[in-house]
């Protein structure tokens, strides 16, 4: 009996201490397969807490050192349905009300329950974004053309006629998956999230998606035309806000389903939730992300969608006309 109690005792303690190494080895080879983290101190700085609260929101937000200029919009995804994986108000409420931001979003050109300004105002109510801050559709009264400066595909941008109303822009994404892009993070919010819906003056959402061809008509292009031509119109945003100065980005990775939040019903994520990127470099934001993703054990699925639709190739894209640097230190919030 006793023999046999210290054989299950040894048995347990062997496994324990296999878990803890295996544990501790899959949080090294995280951290050390990040192939973009740089000491180089010109790099840009991409914060890093693992924690995914409202307080750790307002904690890495914080650790930027950002001081927002003006009139302060909040560029997030009100989501298409309530099992779509779009943060939640419960999470930026405060980061919202410390900034004293107003919730900017655009209509889709897709249909859906976001495709008219009175469903979309209806849906950003019903989800309780605004009681935590006043909400504002930017396309609602028209569009506004912004250029684009060395852009492979496009020469303007067309967003919402209220994009010029803020001082500053804080660009908060839900990182996941996308059957067309890809994946979602900074870039994706910068130009498809920024990008005017469909009305009479044109979609900007149209125009990114068919590499620059036409504002009208099917979003339908070729796949690489249109994931530079989200690079352009995410530089085109950055410049238009002094540079981007007068802008900042944070990625949630929680969530991390293969599917967009324009899914309605997306696919449920099979991967655990990574933690929460702030930098004042989009590209860098969304390269930390990307390899966060690749780095994780159990991402495969992810990755699949990932490469399926060419979707790293936004990231070449956006090094090459500059939109911000691919290398990055990190910095992690403890």
């Amino acid at each position: 009996m006793r023999k046999s109690m210290r054989i299950f005792v040894s048995r347990a303690l062997l496994a324990g201490l296999l878990f803890a190494l295996t544990a501790a080895g899959a949080v090294a080879q995280s951290s050390a397969s990040l192939p973009h983290q740089t000491s180089d101190q010109n790099a840009p700085v991409v914060y890093f807490i693992r924690d995914i609260t409202p307080e750790s929101l307002v904690k890495v937000y914080e650790a930027m050192g950002w001081n927002p200029n003006g009139k302060v919009g909040v560029k997030i995804s009100t989501g298409e349905s309530e099992k779509s994986n779009h943060l939640r108000p419960a999470l930026i409420g405060d980061l919202v009300k410390k900034i004293n931001g107003t919730i900017v979003e655009c209509n889709t050109a897709y249909g859906g329950n976001r495709a008219s300004n009175a469903m979309h105002k209806q849906v950003a109510k019903d989800r309780g974004y605004t009681a935590i801050a006043p909400f504002d559709l930017q396309d609602e009264e028209g569009v506004m053309t912004i250029p684009v400066k060395g852009g492979k595909r496009l020469k303007e941008d067309y967003v919402g006629s209220h994009f010029k109303n803020y001082g500053s822009y804080l660009v908060l994404s839900h990182f996941k998956g996308h059957g067309m892009a890809g994946f979602g993070g900074a870039i994706k919010n910068l130009s498809i999230g920024f990008g005017s819906g469909t009305n009479d003056a044109g979609s900007g959402k149209v125009y990114i998606h068919s590499g620059g061809l036409r504002t009208k008509g099917s979003f339908y292009g070729e796949q690489l035309a249109f994931l530079e031509a989200m690079a352009d119109a995410a530089k085109g945003v950055c410049d238009y806000m002094d540079g981007g100065k007068n802008i900042a980005f944070v990625n949630v990775l929680n969530r991390l389903s293969v599917d967009c939040d324009c899914s309605g019903n997306p696919a449920e994520p099979d991967m655990h939730d990574i933690g929460i990127i702030a930098s004042l470099d989009p590209l860098a934001a969304d390269q930390a992300a990307i390899d966060m993703v690749y780095a994780a054990p159990d991402s495969a699925s992810l990755r699949q969608r990932i490469e399926r639709q060419q979707g790293l190739h936004t990231l070449d894209a956006a090094a090459e006309i500059g939109l911000g640097k691919r290398n990055y230190r990190l910095v992690e919030i403890k």
